[in-house]
């Protein structure tokens, strides 16, 4: 789906991270992916048969807020995603991924906290929903996440 609004993966400084220590503390296990299919934080695309993958916790906001040099609160949450093993192109599309399903646009403000968030049940609405969020100017970013299970699966923020 084309947008005016840009997904960003997990940044490759965070990504070399995790694929040693998750943001859990926990020692990052790949393994071979043998059906694909696993939605990769780290280009955005759905893994393939085979790839060498790992399911790590991790942290979006935490790791903005020390970007920003701002506390998150209790709003610091971790969560399991997939990612590739070892480093890859990252994304090759401008096309928003993973909109195949009921998503939630959740707003965060500059210091981190949650402002508020919608329910994306027509993938068609997303560009909606994101424009919508940031007409606020006290919104300084958007997580999409997975309303299954609340994944993180990427961060778009305000130009």
């Amino acid at each position: 789906m084309k947008t005016t609004y840009s997904a960003l993966p997990i940044a490759p400084r965070a990504l070399k991270d995790l694929r040693t220590t998750d943001d859990a503390g926990r020692p990052t296990t790949p393994f071979s992916d043998a059906e694909g299919g696993a939605p990769l934080r780290c280009c955005l695309r759905r893994g393939e048969p085979g790839e060498r993958i790992a399911l790590v916790s991790y942290a979006p906001l935490r790791r903005w807020a020390s970007e920003q040099d701002v506390d998150p609160g209790a709003y610091d949450e971790q969560g399991p995603v997939f990612i590739h093993a070892e480093e890859c192109a990252g994304p090759d599309t401008d096309a928003l991924p993973f909109t195949n399903s009921h998503r939630t646009v959740r707003r965060y403000s500059a210091e981190g906290r949650i402002l508020g968030g919608r329910l994306v049940e027509n993938p068609a609405a997303i560009d909606e929903a994101f424009t919508e969020a940031f007409d606020d100017p006290a919104v300084a970013l958007v997580h999409v996440r997975a309303v299954e299970y609340g994944c993180f699966l990427y961060e778009v923020r305000r130009d």
